[in-house]
């Protein structure tokens, strides 16, 4: 069974970027759930596949900083997969309720929550993954655990099939929501002198990689109303650099267009990550609200400095409070900055609010790992949720256009300077997943425990 455990973990891991396989995740959870059945050592085994799954989806928190630290991740994450061993043998119908229901605390706990890992994210190319829309990633989810559950429990068993045509049918009722129009940016990646944890240190020289790429672009062409920049593009504080102040100035004469930028601000003795809509000086300042644990702070720092050396490198960073919307020609633009993508409440209220989303995010500091993917696997996901076009933009890459069902209509590579011309469609109204917000979830823990309410009462002894 050890072995068995090993395979399911990594099969897992599979589903999700880099390899990418969708059709996998519903596979291994099938296995997870036959191995949890017929386990002699449940609570071993179950470890064994969540710490696999991890260790290889997580890889990429190694780069640059050692495998302590991805270490203690992984089997933290690991851990809070232990009470599915409440589902061993005759109670196997509880593996998905439990599952789901740990997803969603992973999610929030600790510090705020780490859901890189949820079952959903791996299914942007699955031909189901429009449920998103109706119930959100919890219902995607439930979704693959419920073709997982068909393939255990089918010849005992129908009521899983049946489950999962009617969502697809109730998929089919989705609200109507209003096409506006299309809406052209300028999306630039300018790329880094070198990846690494040194990003910081370059700070000026990123900056000016961004204005340069900016400046080839703006003589291609005049067919965009905004020039979009990432995270730590701007990491010299406009407000106290004039020189960069200036810059921003002169490219916005030039070009006649507003620039959205990603910026650390530190003026007023607090360090705050910002996304800024720059004209002649900032109209709108969005500070991020939910700040990267172990990155833009460090939680629990007198213990963390004995486990990694680079602890004493990080300056705890300050959160906002305010949700703030960029408006360029009455069109309502939602930043997200990096980490607040895996933000359920955050992706909510930016989404109710704007017409097209912006995820500015730096990928310099994880090299040319499978992170990028990753995200941008998340990103093509919260677009389906919502119904929004969405523009990733990143130092080094993947940038990428968005539409909103979830394709890449454009995007750069990793670790190239580049620029993109892009023409997204604007929507207003909102989807039955961004009506529904927490209480998708809540529906859909519901129909899991109604499911196993209804399977306890069944004979289990096929299985045996």
């Amino acid at each position: 069974m050890i072995l068995f455990s090993f395979f399911t973990g990594w099969l897992l891991s599979a589903s999700f970027a880099p390899i990418n396989r969708w059709y996998l995740a519903p596979l291994a959870i099938a296995l997870w759930m036959w191995l949890t059945y017929k386990s002699k050592h449940s609570v071993r085994d179950i470890f064994i596949v969540a710490f696999t799954f991890n260790a290889f989806l997580l890889h990429w928190s190694s780069t640059y900083v050692g495998s302590i630290p991805w270490l203690i991740l992984c089997l933290g994450e690991s851990l809070l997969y232990l009470p599915l061993a409440l589902a061993r043998r005759e109670r196997i119908y509880l593996f998905p309720f439990i599952f789901l229901l740990l997803e969603q605390i992973r999610s929030q706990f600790p510090f705020g929550g780490f859901g890189w890992a949820r079952l959903a994210f791996s299914q942007a190319d699955a031909p189901y993954r429009s449920v998103a829309q109706t119930g959100g990633v919890s219902l995607l989810t439930s979704f693959v655990l419920l073709i997982g559950y068909s393939l255990v429990r089918f010849k005992q068993n129908l009521l899983p099939v049946i489950l999962i045509i009617a969502i697809l049918v109730v998929g089919f009722f989705a609200p109507t929501l209003i096409d506006r129009g299309r809406f052209d940016s300028l999306v630039v990646q300018g790329n880094v002198p070198h990846l690494g944890l040194d990003f910081n240190s370059q700070a000026k020289a990123v900056f000016l990689l961004h204005v340069k790429e900016t400046q080839k672009a703006i003589t291609q062409s005049k067919n965009y109303k905004v020039i979009l920049w990432p995270e730590n593009s701007v990491d010299v504080d406009p407000y106290l650099n004039k020189d960069v102040s200036n810059q921003l100035k002169s490219l916005y004469l030039q070009s006649g267009r507003p620039l959205i930028i990603g910026a650390v601000l530190s003026h007023d003795s607090h360090i705050r990550n910002a996304s800024i809509l720059w004209r002649n000086s900032a109209t709108s300042t969005y500070i991020k609200q939910h700040l990267t644990p172990f990155g833009e702070y460090i939680p629990l720092r007198s213990i963390a400095q004995h486990f990694s050396s680079y602890t004493n490198q990080v300056s705890d960073f300050s959160a906002g409070n305010t949700m703030v919307i960029h408006h360029i020609d009455n069109v309502g633009i939602g930043p997200i900055i990096c980490f607040e993508l895996i933000d359920d409440a955050y992706i909510n209220r930016v989404s109710r609010n704007s017409e097209l989303l912006l995820v500015q995010t730096n990928n310099a500091t994880f090299g040319a790992s499978a992170q990028s993917l990753q995200q941008l696997s998340i990103s093509r996901i919260r677009a389906i949720e919502n119904h929004r076009d969405l523009i990733s933009v990143s130092t080094t890459g993947v940038s990428a256009v968005i539409g909103a069902d979830g394709r890449i209509i454009q995007k750069t590579q990793i670790a190239r300077a580049d620029y993109l011309f892009a023409s997204s469609h604007l929507y207003s109204g909102q989807t039955w997943a961004n009506k529904l917000g927490i209480w998708a979830f809540y529906m859909c823990l519901a129909g899991w425990l109604l499911v196993a309410w209804m399977e306890r009462r069944r004979n289990f002894s096929a299985y045996r």
